[in-house]
C-alpha cells in the first residue's frame, strides 16, 4: 500500500511539472520579449512574428530563415550578423543600423526601413518591394539583383551603392545621394531620380522607360549601353555632363557625348585654343664705359 501511495504521489508530481512547464511556456509565449536584449548565438527559422524586439542587439548573430513578420525592431543594432532568407515584411525597422551584416534573399516586403544606418551591409537579392527607406544611410552597400519595385529612398544617402540587375520599377530615388553607384543592367521603368546627385555612377546598359531626371545631376555619369529614350526630364546640358557611347539610346532631339575613358570628346568643332603670350623682350646690352668710346 505504502509503495502504491509513493507510485500515485510520484505521478502526480510529474503531472504538475509537466502543467507547470506548459503553464511557464504560454506565458513566455504571450510576452513581450523585453528591451535591450542582445542575440549572439544562432536561432535560425526562429518564429517571431509580432515580437516586440525595439532596441534589440544582434552581434554575430544567425536568424538565417527566421520569420519575423510585422516584428517592432526600431532602433536596433545588427552587427556582423545574418537574416538570409529571413520574413521581415511588415517589419517596422525604423533607425536600426546594419553595419556588415548579410540579409540575401530577405523579405522586406512592405517594411518601414526609415532612416536606418546600414554601411557595407549586403540585401542582394533581397525583397524591398514598397518597402521605405527615406533617409537611409547606404554607403557601399550590395543591392545588387533585388526587387526595389516601389520602394521609397527619397533623400537617402547611397554612395557607391550597388543596385546592378536590379528591378525597381516606379521606385522612388528623388533628392538621393548616389555618387558613383553602379546601377548597370538594371530595369528602372518609371523611376524618378529627380533631383538625385548621379555624379560619376554607372548607368551601364540599364532601362529607364519613363523615368523621371528632372534636376538630376550627370557629372561624368556613364551612359553606355543605357536606354534612355523614354525617360522624362532630361536636358542637352545634363547630357553634356555625362559620358554616352554609340550604343546609348536617348530621348529625341538629345545629342550624346561620347567618352574615350574619362576624357570627354565633344561631338562637332572645339573652340580654338587660345594663342600663348609673347615671351618677354630680352633686357638691352649695357653701354661700354664713357674711355672706350
Amino acid at each position: 500500500m505504502a509503495m502504491k501511495r509513493l507510485l500515485v504521489t510520484a505521478s502526480t508530481l510529474i503531472l504538475l511539472a509537466s502543467a507547470g512547464a506548459a503553464s511557464a511556456r504560454t506565458v513566455y509565449e504571450e510576452q513581450d520579449i523585453p528591451r535591450q536584449i542582445s542575440f549572439g548565438g544562432s536561432c535560425q527559422k526562429c518564429e517571431l512574428s509580432g515580437k516586440k524586439l525595439t532596441n534589440a542587439h544582434f552581434t554575430g548573430a544567425n536568424f538565417n530563415g527566421a520569420v519575423l513578420i510585422g516584428a517592432d525592431l526600431r532602433g536596433a543594432i545588427f552587427m556582423g550578423s545574418t537574416f538570409q532568407g529571413a520574413n521581415l515584411s511588415r517589419a517596422d525597422l525604423r533607425g536600426a543600423g546594419f553595419t556588415g551584416s548579410n540579409f540575401a534573399f530577405a523579405d522586406f516586403t512592405g517594411a518601414s526601413l526609415d532612416g536606418i544606418g546600414g554601411p557595407g551591409s549586403s540585401f542582394q537579392r533581397a525583397n524591398l518591394t514598397r518597402a521605405s527607406l527615406a533617409g537611409a544611410q547606404l554607403p557601399g552597400s550590395n543591392l545588387s539583383f533585388a526587387n526595389l519595385s516601389f520602394a521609397r529612398f527619397r533623400g537617402a544617402d547611397m554612395p557607391h551603392v550597388n543596385l546592378s540587375k536590379t528591378l525597381a520599377i516606379k521606385a522612388d530615388f528623388r533628392d538621393a545621394e548616389m555618387v558613383g553607384a553602379n546601377l548597370s543592367d538594371g530595369q528602372f521603368t518609371d523611376a524618378s531620380f529627380r533631383g538625385a546627385d548621379l555624379t560619376g555612377a554607372r548607368l551601364t546598359n540599364a532601362v529607364f522607360g519613363g523615368a523621371d531626371f528632372r534636376g538630376a545631376d550627370l557629372s561624368g555619369t556613364s551612359l553606355a549601353g543605357a536606354d534612355l529614350s523614354r525617360s522624362e526630364g532630361l536636358t542637352q546640358g545634363q547630357i553634356n555632363d555625362a559620358c554616352s557611347d554609340a550604343e546609348t539610346r536617348l530621348p529625341a532631339g538629345l545629342s550624346p557625348r561620347l567618352c574615350k575613358g574619362r576624357r570627354m570628346i565633344m561631338i562637332g568643332r572645339s573652340p580654338a585654343s587660345p594663342r600663348p603670350p609673347a615671351p618677354p623682350a630680352p633686357p638691352a646690352a649695357p653701354r661700354p664705359p664713357a674711355g672706350n668710346r
